[in-house]
């Protein structure tokens, strides 16, 4: 018997193998669906938010089908010697020490500012650098190669950060509106560029982000990398595969763009609404389609070369025939085990931090506006549906009225060829607590809204506190814009922004409680100073708070004489809310 046992001692081992290498199997499968879940869950708020990113719901199937058929393919685990393992081992502790460490900040800083695209990005890279540290320790070189593609696909679904995004919204909007004028003129339909908007006979219509290509190119990018893995292009023929998805995806906008433009020209500038969307899922339709098509002559001209019969050292015949995978060692099993209790810590530790500091949190002083219905051309203005939906604000209130005045620079001059007519808009927007009132309230800022309808900003003024009544004040930041029309004179805007939130901690109230938090930092985002706070003081999920006024003229208006036109308006129309009043 014992020399039949003898022969048997791999089966022996494998069957060893088989009752116990499972645990740590399973404790990978458990470490890597916890990692991913958070990120996902993170990156939902987006998602869920911003139109824009709403294929991102997408992608982590399409990243779990692309693993799942390089899985079919995979390498033979690389044979490492005994001091290369040590040597592995040791690399991974590190680089698998210092990722895990960089959650806890990450974490913290992303639950008080979801808006902060930055750490999406961190924590999309230390994810996948995790991940892909498991597999390189699992089967070395050619395990990380040969699965770094669809690990990484999830990047696709990342926002982009604002400095990136913004001049590419902006810049496609510029060239798509010129271009759809253009050519509407040459097919006999008179229009006329006016920033980003385009004046046809029946009206204005704006060319927004969704007409200027953005959605459709992220699209794009996603769709061309997708079916260049699919069919498992060389690098080169990927690059030219996602080059065409995008000059398909422009392409359609730029189409779409001229067809709304004559709908709006031969019917109604209303009619524009009910084609938007038909026009929009027809291009990501076109886009699929065409990238199909391109993928497909692109694997078909590369199918006729000649491959190499080796790749990495292993043959093709191998590596079509599934290999036994080299799993964790059994000594790895405590890793994993501490680093699953380490994501458990992190994730009770900071909704613990939180939790803790949102009981020293006190009520901010909460305002409302009481419109001035008496003025000159007083009127409620009608939120558009659209807006509504981008939004998805609690209450939201908007309204317009115009001022003639005096310039107060040339009060002292009786000359009444200085007097100048302001139209003033007022819009009013609440989010109540929630995961994404701050991702939400962050979409309606002058910065971005006023430059998709043709202006230009000229200037941020910086914040600066304007006295509400009783010693309360709320900060505004000051953004000066201009927008040029031909054979008329340019128009000038004076925008004020205030964000506020709900509840402030009390370290940064003062007795009376006057303090409001509100934006500060560069352009129209938080400094770190200020984001820095936020997570000290355990401010999340709290409630939002938006007042935006917007002095436009036609003639000069210095910042100094806008600010005093806020000074008034915020004293007139701002009042403060009772306790548990909600209108």
């Amino acid at each position: 018997m014992q020399n039949l046992a003898a022969p048997q001692k791999p089966a022996d081992t494998l069957l060893a193998s088989g009752r116990r290498l499972p645990v740590p199997l399973a404790l990978s499968f458990l470490f890597l669906a916890a990692l991913w879940f958070v990120l996902f869950r993170q990156l939902s708020g987006e998602w869920s938010v911003n139109e824009q990113y709403s294929f991102g719901w997408f992608v982590p199937f399409f990243a779990l089908y692309l693993f799942w058929l390089r899985w079919q393919d995979r390498p033979t685990p690389e044979v490492r010697s005994q001091k290369l393992e040590v040597r592995s081992r040791l690399v991974a502790a590190i680089i698998g020490l210092a990722a895990l460490l960089l959650l806890l900040p990450v974490r913290l800083f992303e639950i008080a500012n979801p808006e902060w695209r930055l750490l999406a990005w961190v924590h999309a890279a230390t994810v996948v650098t995790l991940t892909l540290l498991l597999l390189w320790y699992a089967g070395g070189g050619p395990w990380l190669g040969h699965f770094a593609f669809p690990v990484a696909f999830i990047f696709v679904a990342v926002p982009w950060v604002t400095v990136v995004e913004t001049p590419v919204i902006q810049g496609l909007m510029r060239i798509v509106a010129h271009v759809a004028a253009e050519t509407a003129m040459l097919i006999g339909i008179p229009a006329q560029v006016e920033g980003n908007l385009i004046r046809v006979s029946n009206g204005l219509m704006g060319v927004n982000e969704a007409c200027s290509g953005i959605r459709s190119l992220q699209t794009s990018l996603m769709i061309g990398l997708l079916f260049g893995e699919l069919k498992r292009l060389s690098v080169l023929r990927r690059v030219a595969l996602v080059a065409g998805a995008v000059g398909i995806a422009l392409f359609a906008n730029f189409l779409r763009a001229v067809f709304l433009v004559a709908v709006a020209a031969t019917k109604s500038v209303s009619e524009v609404t009910r084609w938007h969307d038909i026009a929009g899922y027809s291009i990501v339709a076109l886009v699929f389609v065409g990238t199909m098509i391109l993928a497909y002559l692109l694997g078909k001209s590369e199918s006729r070369k000649p491959k190499a019969a080796v790749v990495a050292g292993v043959s093709l015949a191998n590596m079509r025939e599934p290999q036994p995978a080299r799993l964790p060692l059994q000594s790895s099993a405590a890793y994993l085990v501490t680093a699953l209790c380490w994501l458990l810590f992190v994730e009770i530790g900071t909704a613990a931090w939180y939790r803790v500091h949102e009981s020293n949190l006190v009520s901010g002083i909460r305002w409302n506006v009481q419109w001035p219905e008496h003025t000159a051309n007083f009127h409620k203005l009608k939120i558009d549906e659209e807006i509504r939906s981008v939004l998805r604000f609690d209450e939201g209130q908007g309204a317009a009225w115009t001022l003639t005045s005096l310039p107060k620079s040339f009060a002292t001059q009786p000359d009444n060829s200085l007097e100048n007519t302001i139209s003033c808009l007022l819009y009013i927007f609440r989010w109540k607590p929630g995961r994404n009132s701050a991702l939400l309230a962050n979409l309606h800022r002058p910065d971005v809204c006023l430059p998709a309808s043709g202006w230009t900003q000229l200037a941020d003024d910086g914040v600066r506190n304007y006295a509400v009544s009783g010693g309360f004040e709320l900060p505004f930041r000051h953004f000066e814009f201009q927008r040029s029309f031909e054979n008329f004179a340019p128009q000038i805007a004076h925008a004020f922004y205030c964000l506020s939130e709900d509840r402030a901690s009390t370290r940064s109230t003062p007795a009376d409680g006057t303090n409001v938090r509100g934006m500060y930092g560069s352009r129209s985002e938080w400094t770190r100073t200020e984001r820095l706070g936020a997570v000290l003081e355990g401010r999340r999920h709290l409630g939002q708070q938006v007042i935006e006024a917007i002095f436009i003229s036609s003639g000069p208006i210095s910042a100094a004489d806008a600010e005093s036109h806020l000074r008034d308006l915020v004293c007139d129309v701002v009042v403060l809310r009772e306790a548990g009043e909600t209108k």
